[in-house]
């Protein structure tokens, strides 16, 4: 079972992707746009201080009536984090989500931000395994 640093170092991404607290609602969904991701970390001279998602433009802007261009991300982020340590292992890290009812989960090693794992990294490394084990088991039955 891999850990999640294993799957960050997967993933292969120079950088982690980032707004600021003042950042309007608008530039950071440019962010999400371009670069085709659900969710941006949002930091502040180098500490996270929340994550700003689809989920909360749709509830917390468009359903209350507030306008992208003129609303921070601080004012409708999610402060309260879940984020696991790089050692956490997918199938934790999958049952967090799972409870949680979370799409991105910040890898932290203390208060350094290694990165973020999507539930689409997980669901993938799963199936990987199962199609490894499997393959792995035919061959032992066909052996």
């Amino acid at each position: 079972m891999k850990t999640a640093r294993q799957l960050l170092a997967e993933k292969a991404i120079d950088n982690i992707l980032s707004v600021t607290p003042q950042a309007s609602v608008y530039q950071a969904l440019q962010v999400l746009a371009e670069k085709n991701i659900g969710a941006l970390l949002v930091m502040e001279e180098n500490h996270l201080v929340g994550i700003f998602s689809e989920r909360d433009y749709a509830r917390k802007v468009i359903l209350m009536g507030k306008t992208s261009a003129g609303t921070p991300v601080s004012e409708i982020m999610t402060r309260k984090l879940l984020c696991v340590p790089p050692s956490a292992t997918i199938d934790e890290c999958m049952a967090i989500m799972s409870e949680k009812r979370i799409r991105h989960l910040p890898v932290l090693d203390g208060d350094k931000v290694l990165g973020v794992l999507s539930i689409g990294d997980l669901v993938r490394e799963i199936i990987d395994e199962q199609k490894f084990t499997i393959a792995q088991l035919e061959h032992y039955i066909h052996s």
